[in-house]
């Protein structure tokens, strides 16, 4: 079975597209991150959400609460805020790691 990624924001890097190309099936969220738009885009299914703009860092608390298993990546050049950091699973700077190096990394995990 495919490896399904959710991700969020603008993505001016490219990671959607890096995952894509690592085999995985992304799902964008263009709008605000809510509870309706992860449940349109599969939140229950999938196995990776991809935020890029910090934002939108309350979509974490509400996609482990639609899906606990999910693993929350930030790939964002800001810092993420404190209250979510316990239940971010991975945060990148852009500037650190490129994007293939961060989608062959989760697609391997």
């Amino acid at each position: 079975m495919t490896e399904t990624a959710i991700v969020a924001g603008p993505d001016p890097d490219g990671l959607g597209e890096a995952l894509e190309g690592e085999g995985l099936t992304v799902r964008r969220i263009k709008d605000r991150v809510s509870r309706a738009t992860l449940s349109d885009a599969g939140i229950t299914d999938s196995q990776l959400l991809v935020l890029t703009d910090v934002d939108e860092a309350t979509g974490v608390a509400l996609a482990k609460d639609e899906n606990p298993a999910v693993r929350a990546v930030f790939y964002s050049r800001e810092s993420i805020p404190e209250f979510v950091k316990g239940q971010t699973d991975l945060a990148v700077d852009p500037e650190l790691l490129d994007v293939s190096v961060v989608a062959e990394e989760l697609a391997a995990d």
